[in-house]
């Protein structure tokens, strides 16, 4: 059988339909796009995924380095609004802990809380921390969520 993925407009060979899986978060800089990384990591052709946020700006330079930390290159991946991704997604997770953005049509919905690390203070290193806390945290999620929806 081959399933197109609507979100990617990739060809897989699967047995089962994908999963179109969808994070969000306020920027789509650093947390939704971490979660987007481990899901592509650990969900590989299972999945199309992918991230948004209330309005695109930019990917954040430490979720890039962070993720590299773990062995994960996030650095191809874009910043897009939720006009961007569309509806009827089979899970849309939310990540932030204020401001999140109106989830579209969606099958499951999730809210995982996570302080932005992007507005961490403090010194680079400093500011590193906060981002590897939020990327481990995301990381367990997902390991999880993946697993749930295998």
């Amino acid at each position: 059988m081959i399933a197109v993925t609507p979100a990617l407009g990739r060809r897989h060979r699967h047995a089962v339909p994908v999963k179109r899986v969808l994070f969000l978060c306020a920027h789509n800089a650093a947390r939704s796009q971490i979660a987007e990384g481990f899901l592509r990591a650990y969900g590989g052709d299972r999945f199309a995924v992918e991230s948004a946020g209330t309005i695109a700006t930019a990917l954040d330079p430490l979720a890039v380095r962070t993720m590299a930390e773990v062995g994960i290159d996030i650095s191809g991946q874009r910043s897009k609004s939720v006009a961007d991704v569309g509806e009827d997604w089979d899970v849309v997770v939310t990540v932030c802990d204020a401001n999140c953005p109106i989830p579209p049509r969606s099958g499951m919905k999730l809210r995982w809380h996570f302080a932005d690390p992007a507005l961490a203070n403090g010194t680079e290193e400093e500011r590193l921390t906060a981002f590897r806390t939020v990327r481990d945290g995301i990381q367990k999620r997902v390991r999880s969520l993946a697993a749930r929806l295998a």
